[in-house]
């Protein structure tokens, strides 16, 4: 089984955002959450704005009023995160006549693209492999491309989407006389 290319980072500590956005998704008015976490109206306002820090009493009861838990405040992700192409750090996940770009933040653990492009008889590995996600999809930019699981042989060209489970075994291989360029999508 192969792992995603994912770093760890540093997280940012401003987690009023977070709560705001997770007050909202639960469909609660400032008032609301104040009341459920026993504070006050204003506190709650200020947090949300960053422009307080909650003590891990009041955090602990705005998590409980949110029905969240205090790592999944910490945990989230920044909402908007821009990669660009030509930024795009390389990765190597094996196999011959590909180039494989991730797209995606590194730090992004739940979602991960990498836009490949494979040469003319590029292929991957011999034996057929797996990936430690729990979703992945191939879309094909262009060109003809072959995804082999063990049951069938799925011959693919510019616009075709396959998805299966990552823990599926296959291998892939370009059997065009033209690059492809194909979308590797890992989901948790």
């Amino acid at each position: 089984m192969k792992a995603l290319p994912v770093h760890s980072g540093s997280g940012d500590a401003r987690i009023g955002a977070r709560l705001r956005n997770l007050r909202r998704r639960n469909h609660m008015t400032v008032e609301q959450l104040a009341a459920a976490a026993e504070l006050s109206k204003g506190f709650v306002s200020r947090v949300e704005r960053d422009l307080t820090s909650p003590s891990v009493d009041a955090l602990v009861r705005l998590c409980r009023a949110l029905r969240v838990e205090v790592g999944e405040v910490f945990a989230a992700e920044a909402a908007v995160d821009v990669v660009r192409l030509a930024e795009a750090p390389e990765v190597d996940l094996g196999g011959h006549g590909i180039r494989e770009l991730l797209v995606t933040p590194s730090v992004n653990k739940a979602l991960q693209i990498i836009r490949a492009t494979v040469e003319p008889g590029g292929h991957s590995e011999d034996e057929p492999y797996s990936m430690d996600c729990r979703h992945e999809a191939l879309h094909v930019i262009s060109g003809q491309f072959v995804l082999s699981t063990p049951d069938q042989r799925l011959e693919l060209q510019g616009g075709d989407t396959v998805s299966f489970p990552g823990s599926e075994p296959h291998g892939w291989e370009n059997p065009g006389s033209q690059p492809a360029t194909v979308l590797w999508i890992m989901a948790t």
